[in-house]
């Protein structure tokens, strides 16, 4: 089944004529015949889906409560001026909260302020769910090689 954009969304219930139902929707999997069994199956899935939505939500917060406020220190090649050789990425951040508390978050989900180039703090946003977000400190420091 999949959303039929004049008639609803996966998962309603709606009324179509018959011919419609049987020579369009039926055959192509759009849609599938209100019976008893059906809707109690639907039941039990809107219920599994929010179930696992809520474990998710708890995973999240969890995780912002852990990452909320946190101070991460980036190495950086940088010249005499402070400027940096490139610049510090979210995938740089993301590889460092790996490394430094062992949790993999998407580097999409990291917000930069637009490309680090400079040594210095910087404050960046984690999204880690709809809405649930942490805030940490990224410290960028000269690199010794």
């Amino acid at each position: 089944m999949s959303e039929v954009k004049p008639l609803g969304t996966i998962g309603s219930v709606v009324e179509v004529a018959d011919g419609y139902a049987r020579n369009y929707l039926l055959p192509r999997g759009l849609a599938a015949e209100a019976s008893k069994g059906s809707l109690s199956l639907l039941e039990q899935q809107r219920k599994a889906k929010a179930r696992r939505d809520a474990e998710a939500v708890a995973n999240a917060e969890a995780l912002g409560k852990q990452l909320d406020g946190l101070h991460i220190s980036v190495a950086a090649r940088a010249g005499g001026n402070g400027r940096l050789f490139g610049a510090v990425t979210n995938g740089d951040v993301a590889a460092v909260i790996a490394r430094d508390i062992g949790v993999e978050i998407d580097r999409h989900k990291i917000e930069v302020p637009e490309g680090i180039k400079s040594l210095g703090s910087y404050p960046v946003e984690i999204k880690l769910g709809k809405n649930v977000t942490a805030k940490a400190t990224v410290k960028v420091v000269a690199a010794t090689n």
